[in-house]
């Protein structure tokens, strides 16, 4: 429960029709293994104490009586635990009966929801016995307990602000404007849906689309707890086809006719941080909302959802490779349009036989394809100097080769020996100068080469390096169109192995996969032996772990606590404790400390969700503290 993350649990025993003390006992024996897996909210379904499929005995007095006394059981059993449940019960309130799901906490009920919606087509006759809850708000007495009976209730955690909770009920699900819809737009970040929805051939898919679109209109967590085995099955069939899901995204689902209990660890915080972000989300719409605060025990529990060590990319192959064709689609358009725009016919671009040079060619040439250009206008300069190794330049003029690009050769050593002699800097003092003076000096070859043949200067920085401010400013940093900005480092790498994969040029393939086996380097130290002295990821550290800080902090604004402690759990061992929490602290001081570099960046397409673009998605100073971060 620390950090955000709440522990929530769907269920339905194997109930007994219109037996209540006996589904009243199952029901408190879930809740008890719900509590040992350290679950905070458990949500059954409808009607669960009595059983959906009663019929007419709902109208009889000895089953009434029967929830009623099975109710306050449920609620007894949850005394001294720290959890939240929601049941459904049969309620009367004057003389109308109501299918209500019914809020538990510590012994006592905070409140019942009744059903907006009942159904009554096809196998479903609610309206029968049960009276729609729309506009109602009542209070009843259970026990010798007050019970607010109400649609419009919201129960809200003191401990945990983001954590507040709404129910609706099976039906109310799917009508053209849910109550859930109402509840989220007062600030509900999870809905319980105690639910009984009968099984018939391909509605499975359908439910899942259904509750996981849900909660993606409504930033939400939704849990769907359905009725399953023990429910008449006269006429119909249930499933106990639970679902937890979170903004879209299945976070556990029961395999049908099982009857099994579900758990998922959901998030408030990151929900939270989502409706901050979107704007367009309506906010403090409370209404007519009753709110009913209740409490738990801030615990850290084991997380038992996982996060991907790299969020940027797909794990499965199919989508990964779908996502790669999506990616190379939008770098090219976006560089399309910019060309045809301004009606270049030439491109110029800094070729070294690294990865991120590499995808930009890869992406021009696919631009050009599309404009009909001929790829010959693609001119690729290689810019020898002193860390250039063989193996780097060889793959460079192999690539351009088997492009059919146009290749150009033009060793800088000379101009930079010069440069350190007008400057007055000592050739051995391998610093920052004699670093940046090699990479200006080839932006300066590459602008004045697009002048020459009235072309376009082309950006290979990927968005990692940007992030962490790893360029030159005013060297690799500027260029005229950055097809690469918003692509993490760890994508690149699955970009370039996509087009060695899928091209038909055997020989291209080979040198992709060579680029891919070379260490990342800048090249601006003098190699050792002929091999590779200067390796990134010595220097800023790994861009697994960058891209992960990246995509956490900028997408869901968690904190460093946060992010450290997933990191944690993600890349347990991969990296020991201590070089997490090094590298996240380098990550924010980089990152705060870079900004300046990003605040001029040049044009270039946003590919997917996370970017740092100046003008979209990356509005900060360029002197801001990162204290409050760190």
């Amino acid at each position: 429960m620390k950090d955000g993350f709440i522990k929530v649990a769907c269920a339905t025993p194997k109930v007994k029709v219109a037996d209540p003390e006996y589904n009243a006992g199952a029901m408190i024996k879930i809740i008890e293994e719900a509590e040992g897996r350290g679950a905070n909210i458990l949500v059954f379904s409808e009607l669960t104490i009595s059983g959906y499929t009663c019929g007419d005995l709902f109208l009889q007095q000895p089953l009434l009586k029967g929830c009623t006394e099975g109710l306050l059981k449920v609620a007894a059993a949850t005394k001294g635990r720290n959890m939240l449940v929601v049941a459904g019960c049969p309620l009367v309130v004057k003389q109308k009966l109501y299918n209500c799901a019914v809020v538990i906490h510590e012994g006592k009920i905070l409140g019942a929801v009744p059903k907006t919606h009942l159904p009554n087509y096809s196998e479903f006759y609610e309206l029968r016995h049960f009276a729609s809850g729309k506009g109602m708000d009542e209070v009843i007495r259970l026990g010798e307990m007050e019970v607010p009976v109400c649609t419009d209730q919201l129960f809200v955690c003191r401990e945990i602000p983001e954590l507040i909770i709404a129910c609706e009920i099976c039906e109310d699900l799917w009508v053209p404007l849910p109550p859930s819809t109402y509840h989220a737009m007062a600030g509900a970040t999870v809905i319980c849906n105690p639910s009984a929805s009968v099984e018939t051939t391909t509605k499975e898919v359908y439910r899942r689309s259904l509750v996981s679109n849900q909660s993606a209109r409504l930033l939400a967590a939704y849990l769907y707890a359905n009725a399953g085995e023990g429910e008449s099955t006269q006429d119909v069939v249930y499933s106990g086809h639970h679902l937890i899901c979170e903004n879209g995204s299945v976070l556990a689902e029961a395999e049908r006719f099982t009857n099994e209990t579900i758990y998922a660890d959901i998030d408030v915080q990151r929900l939270a941080a989502e409706r901050r972000k979107m704007t367009s989300f309506p906010g403090g719409e409370t209404g007519s909302c009753r709110e009913i605060p209740f409490s738990l025990e801030i615990r850290e529990n084991p997380i038992s959802r996982t996060f991907p060590k790299a969020p940027f990319v797909p794990d499965n192959k199919e989508e990964r490779e779908k996502r790669c064709n999506e990616i190379l689609s939008l770098q090219s358009m976006g560089l399309k349009k910019r060309l045809e725009h301004t009606g270049c016919k030439h491109a110029v671009i800094g070729i070294s036989g690294g990865l991120d040079s590499t995808l930009a060619v890869l992406v021009t040439a696919r631009a050009f394809d599309m404009l009909e250009i001929p790829r010959e206008n693609l001119i690729c300069v290689t810019m020898p100097c002193f860390g250039t190794t063989d193996r780097t330049y060889q793959n460079a003029v192999s690539l351009v080769r088997e492009l059919g690009a146009d290749l150009k050769e033009i060793r800088i050593e000379k101009a930079v020996r010069q440069h350190f002699e007008d400057i007055g800097h000592d050739e051995n003092v391998h610093d920052v100068t004699y670093e940046n003076s090699q990479a200006r000096e080839r932006t300066q070859i590459l602008m004045d080469l697009a002048n020459q043949y009235n072309g376009m200067v082309i950006g290979t920085g990927d968005m990692s390096e940007l992030a962490l401010g790893w360029a030159t400013y005013n060297g690799d940093h500027m260029s005229m169109y950055a097809v690469n900005c918003s692509v993490p480092k760890t994508l690149v790498r699955y970009l370039v192995l996509y087009y060695a994969d899928t091209t038909e040029n055997k020989k291209l393939s080979e040198v992709l996969m060579d680029v891919l086996d070379t260490p990342v380097s800048p090249e601006l130290l003098p190699p050792v032996d002929g091999v590779i002295s200067q390796k990134t990821e010595d220097l800023v550290g790994p861009y697994e772990l960058h891209d992960f800080f990246l995509y956490y902090m900028l997408r869901f604004g968690f904190p460093k606590t946060k992010l450290y402690r997933i990191a944690k759990q993600t890349f347990e061992g991969v990296y020991d404790d201590e070089t997490i929490r090094k590298w996240l602290d380098k990550f924010y001081w980089r990152f705060f400390s870079q900004h300046f570099k990003r605040s001029c960046l040049p044009d270039g397409p946003k590919v997917g969700s996370v970017a740092v673009s100046p003008r979209g998605d990356l509005r900060m100073p360029s002197d801001a503290s990162p204290a409050a971060w760190l």
